[in-house]
């Protein structure tokens, strides 16, 4: 709900069939992909580095499991997009690669989540799907995420499905997001991207790599800098553009071929475009309002983030790996806004409420260490990995939640009116937050094609809170267990059978900023059952994954569908469904990839009281949940200079509030890019988003079992870009 999750107040049966079959046949050792043109060179033959084609089953991956197992040799569900592959079809957000590329994502994306929150596998939201950079979480305070943002400087983004606190901690049984960032390179590297488009869209940005004082030091020195500023007027008015920039920066310091050090740090700044949702009017969107925006007419939004983080790798000898991470992060953000608009029929106006200003301080310091260790157990391979994390975060938050002011606008031809100076944020509360947790992992290779994943973690975060106005204090220590049991079977080299049973816990609400009428709440827990199958076939043109699951999760939060302050602790939640992924190069010049997502999510035990009379909405689609999510591409080189891109999504319906009232429709869109290799060293593309100019809803608010507003997607809209490497 977009207008005050950040306030911290509260037929795919045959072509299964068809997929298995491919199990009992051998597939080459060596997937062969085409690299785009613009590849950069010195960059491909990493196993540690995604290749824009594909499922990337054959990549070495830490997100799944901290052994650094492929995607074959992990029993989970595991998609590896690369940072190459969302540059490619347009996707110049982490949200729309995610949601585009990625199986069973979709976007809840707002203002007050920080245009950071998704939904995945039946659960919805920053506390329920967590969301990391380069391997590190960034704590969420008052439901809000907001970076990484920018997929300039992505190297790939690894979505893990299902409950993950085994590995992260609380906060993830929906799932984890880790966005890696591109790393310094020795082979020197330069590019350099510029577009224009509809709406004033300009976007500008730069990659340079390479080593430093090479003929002196030999490889021992090398730097990677990305940096990427967008603008544009925006397709709302009015307060409807936007700008941002993103910029990373990274050192390494490779001594020896044993032994690396890696200091890298990360800015963003956003300020997004000031726009909270268009009223219904008798449950529809007129197109007289659609690019209407209801805001007051001097709203601000700022988010700015800073990332520094210095990782070492030691070697010490070939058995024995060993990693640390020392990070620091801080967020500073503000919002001045009105975020409530709804249509009165009794006056045909649109009532404005929730007139909201809202500052976050946050900063989190802490480091990260981890052994893995290579030997025999019981006279069988294993590794074996140990480690710990520890976090200390403060978090102070200054509004005005006291402020009641509420004013009516017409439909159109109305006077926007200024933010009420009498409404001011003032000091409200801080927060310390000392979190520590332990965890351990162990891979022991059973028989020639057959091998067992266990692991284990224990978080402990005591959050001590003082409200800034009372001086009133309490604390609250919580303990999270996660867990999990994963069997990988290899019929052949090239395919694999899993099974994995996980345990998880999320925090109740936001932990770092959880209030004392939520602290009596108990920790969400959730189990998930998986079982799935993925492998390469028809030599090593076709690559695919299915996957079926059950998970169940008992005591959640939620809050209450336009009731911001209140919230309420529903008693189970599960969710069961099958998910398909597949990539086929089925033609010379041709390839599709797709995947699909189909799952049955509900209530299973939710009741709440409300003027006396209980209402059960046992049985229900959980809030913002689809039910139904599908992505396809398909590529075709026109000849050697020209390719065609056309992009396919579909949404299923949700809903806005428990009793499953206030519908938002299912939805198609369509995307194009036409690219053209003028030289060897230079694109130019063309990109069509929404080519169908698709009204369509990205999240959206209820009161009464009725929906009050929607907040629209982007219409059709046209780019044009050139990027050009040296």
């Amino acid at each position: 709900m977009p207008s005050s999750i950040h306030r911290a107040r509260s037929g795919a049966a045959p072509l299964c069939g068809l997929l298995l079959a491919f199990l009992a046949s051998p597939a080459a050792a060596q997937e062969t992909v085409t690299l785009d043109q613009l590849s950069v060179e010195g960059e491909g033959g990493d196993p540690n580095r995604a290749s824009p084609t594909g499922l990337n089953l054959r990549t070495r991956d830490r997100t799944a499991s901290r052994i650094g197992l492929t995607p074959l040799g992990t029993p989970a569900s595991l998609d590896i997009v690369s940072g190459e592959t969302a540059r490619l079809r347009g996707q110049d957000t982490i949200a729309e690669a995610v949601t585009q590329d990625a199986t069973g994502i979709t976007t809840i994306a707002a203002p007050g989540n920080g245009n950071g929150a998704f939904t995945s596998r039946g659960f919805a939201g920053p506390n329920s799907i967590q969301q990391l950079y380069d391997g590190t979480r960034f704590f969420v305070g008052a439901n809000t995420v907001t970076f990484p943002f920018d997929t300039w400087n992505v190297e790939r983004i690894q979505v893990l499905r299902g409950p993950s606190s085994v590995l992260y901690g609380d906060g993830a049984i929906g799932g984890v997001i880790n966005v890696v960032p591109k790393k310094p390179v020795f082979v020197p590297i330069n590019a350099a991207r510029a577009i224009v488009g509809t709406d004033g869209v300009a976007r500008l940005a730069l990659d340079s790599g390479g080593a430093l004082g090479q003929a002196e030091f030999g490889d021992t020195f090398a730097y990677r800098l990305t940096v990427s500023g967008n603008r544009g007027d925006g397709w709302i008015r009015p307060e409807g553009d936007f700008r941002n920039l993103a910029v990373s920066a990274a050192l390494l310091f490779q001594p020896s071929p044993d032994l690396a050090f890696t200091l890298s740090h990360d800015i963003g700044y956003q300020e997004p475009t000031r726009y909270w949702g268009t009223p219904l009017v008798e449950g529809r969107i007129p197109d007289l309002i659609r690019f209407r925006n209801y805001n007051v007419r001097d709203p601000k939004i700022t988010w700015a983030d800073n990332w520094t983080q210095f990782k070492t790798e030691w070697t010490p000898s070939a058995d024995v790996t060993i990693r640390n991470t020392a990070y620091r992060l801080t967020s500073r953000r503000h919002w001045l806004d009105a975020e409530q608009y709804s249509y009165n029929r009794g006056t045909g106006l649109v009532d404005r409420g929730d007139y909201l200003e809202i500052y976050h301080g946050q900063e989190q310091v802490g480091d990260r260490l981890d052994a893995t260790v290579r030997g025999s157990l019981f006279g069988l391979p294993n590794q074996f990995v140990a480690g710990f994390d520890v976090n200390h975060i403060d978090f102070r938050h200054t509004n005005n939640f006291n402020f009641g002011q509420t004013t009516s606008v017409p439909l159109t031809g109305y006077d926007p009116g200024f933010f009420p100076q009498n409404g001011r944020a003032r000091p409200a509360y801080a927060t310390q937050t000392n979190q520590a947790s332990v965890f351990a992992e162990d891979r022991v290779i059973l028989a020639e094609n057959l091998s067992l994943l266990t692991g284990v973690r224990l978080d402990v975060p005591t959050l001590n809170r003082e409200d800034l106005q009372t001086g009133s204090r309490f604390a609250k220590t919580y303990r999270a267990l996660g867990y999990r049991f994963g069997l990988v079977y290899n019929p052949t080299p090239d395919s694999a059978l899993y099974t994995q049973y996980s345990v998880a816990a999320d925090p109740v609400n936001s932990l770092i900023t959880l209030s004392q009428s939520l602290a009596g709440f108990r920790l969400a827990t959730g189990d998930q059952i998986e079982i799935g199958a993925k492998g390469l076939a028809l030599d090593g043109a076709l690559d695919w994954t299915i996957a079926g699951y059950r998970i169940v999760k008992d005591n959640l939060i939620s809050a209450v569908p336009g009731q911001p302050t209140l919230s309420a602790q529903v008693g189970s939640q599960s969710s069961q469904g099958f998910e398909l992924a597949l990539g086929w190069h089925f033609a010379p010049g041709w390839r599709l990839d797709g995947n699909l997502a189909l799952l049955h999510a509900q209530y299973d035990t939710f009741s709440q009281t409300a003027n006396g009379a209980t209402v059960s909405y046992a049985g229900n689609q959980p809030i913002d949940v689809p039910e139904r999510v599908a992505n396809l591409w398909l590529t075709w080189d026109l000849d050697r200079d020209w390719t065609a891109r056309v992009g396919l999504q579909n949404v299923g319906q949700v809903y806005s509030d428990f009793a499953n009232t206030a519908r938002r429709p299912a939805y198609n869109l369509v995307n194009l890019v036409l690219d053209h290799q003028v030289t060897a060293e230079s694109r130019l593309s063309v990109r069509v988003y929404n080519l169908f100019d698709k009204v369509y809803a990205i999240s959206g608010n209820a009161a009464n079992g009725i929906g009050t507003n929607w907040l629209l997607g982007r219409p059709r809209s046209v780019e044009v870009a050139y990027t050009v490497t040296w």
